[in-house]
């Protein structure tokens, strides 16, 4: 029996040899359980039961009194932010590897969809030597994967950074330590304003035909002690058109140009990384930041067709962020500040943008991570404090008074 065995063993020994020489292919999970239990000392601007930050609200003073209705505090605790990601590997194609991955959440996509499984990503890549293509919804070009905010909080330094996902066709040069990214997008769940009823809505950039375009350039190197540095530079081009009929029943197809810049920077040590960005944006709501645009003037004679013009309306954002690298505890440290530029002209009709009576916008986030094995426990500090004010002719925000908020956040997370 004995020699049977060993007979059937050495028969298809080839056969196992040889499926160890083939690639595996298929999908491979991951993720994490994410728990969120938050204390804010004021109502604020958010969404998803405020799991989504943003800024405080203005005061609303009770009738008759100095008595600032949203100084109320409050308390919430969601797992919403709970995270499946399958990445999926296959045959070469076109003589590029390929690969692929759909990530989604149980974020929703409004308020009454809260715990809805939600897609973020889903996109395909083929990979040749130097060159690689993304088709699919992936993370706005202008959200730099390789520098971003590690914050515990769920905005990711939002309105300071930019933050978008987009259905994206984007093509990668590389040339040595220089990447050359060009990429254009259309919209989905981040999306431009625009004129009533319709609000939010993917239509402005859709009637436009043109997508977003954006152009990134990145040069990196590490050195012989594992010091690494990372610097980079993009330009981003964004077109809608608001409406396609006035409100006298006439066509129209005026646009409203933005035109956003962006300069960032990576140094990593053994023991530190800190990361620093600049973004000069015009007509950013979609990347839920400040701003947007609003209508400028009548173009025609006596306003009888009732054709208008937009004018961008431009913010300046910058931040840092400063963290350890230490595997089982980690200290870092957010700061943000972004300021209302206007629009540079004067602005006659309504606004279609975030933030129009905001002067500027600065924040403060110290936080800590505890890991032990699967497990991490988070604690951060966010003091964040928005300036209102009276909205002036060119857009820019005059006699601002500040309203500040104390968000404490503890995050539980178990990695998968």
């Amino acid at each position: 029996m004995k020699k049977i065995l060993i007979v059937i063993m050495i028969s298809f020994l080839p056969i196992i040899m040889m499926a160890q020489d083939k690639p595996r292919f298929g999908i491979k999970f991951s993720g994490f359980v994410k728990s969120d239990i938050y204390f804010d000392s004021r109502q604020n601007v958010a969404v998803r039961d405020g799991h989504f930050y943003l800024y405080p609200l203005d005061k609303s003073l009770e009738q008759d009194s100095e008595f600032d209705i949203n100084s109320k505090s409050s308390f919430n605790m969601l797992s919403i932010q709970t995270r499946l990601k399958g990445s999926i590997t296959g045959p070469d194609a076109f003589g590029a590897i390929t690969s692929a991955v759909i990530e989604g959440a149980f974020f929703g996509h409004t308020k009454t969809d809260i715990n809805g499984f939600r897609l973020r990503h889903a996109f395909a890549k083929l990979n040749w030597e130097n060159t690689e293509l993304l088709i699919g919804q992936y993370w706005h070009a202008m959200f730099i994967t390789e520098c971003f905010p590690g914050t515990v909080s769920f905005n990711t330094g939002v309105p300071f950074q930019p933050f978008s996902r987009n259905p994206q066709i984007r093509v990668t040069q590389k040339f040595d330590g220089l990447k050359l990214s060009f990429t254009a997008m259309s919209q989905r769940d981040f999306t431009s304003t625009g004129p009533e009823p319709i609000s939010s809505s993917t239509v402005y950039l859709r009637n436009n035909v043109i997508p977003e375009l954006n152009l990134t350039v990145q040069f990196s190197t590490k050195g012989s002690n594992g010091d690494s540095f990372l610097i980079g530079f993009g330009a981003d081009y964004l077109s809608l058109v608001p409406r396609i009929k006035t409100n006298l029943g006439y066509a129209t197809d005026q646009s409203v140009d933005g035109i956003s810049t962006m300069a960032f920077m990576k140094f990593t040590t053994t023991n530190l990384t800190v990361k620093v960005e600049g973004v000069l944006g015009q007509n950013t709501t979609n990347l839920t930041m400040l701003g947007g645009y609003a209508t400028s003037t009548n173009i025609d004679d006596y306003g009888q067709y009732d054709y208008v013009e937009y004018l961008p309306i431009k913010n300046l954002s910058l931040w840092t962020d400063i963290h350890t690298n230490g595997k089982k505890v980690l200290a870092g440290l957010f700061a943000g500040y972004t300021k209302n530029k206007g629009a540079g002209e004067s602005v006659t009709g309504p606004y279609y943008s975030r933030g129009s009576d905001i002067d500027y916008v600065y924040r403060i986030a110290p936080r800590i991570m505890f890991n032990s094995g699967k497990m991490r426990f988070s604690g951060e500090i966010e003091y964040t404090t928005a300036a209102y004010g009276t909205t002036q002719i060119d857009g820019a925000v005059d006699d601002s008074h500040e309203v500040s908020n104390l968000r404490l956040l503890v995050g539980v997370y178990y990695f998968f």
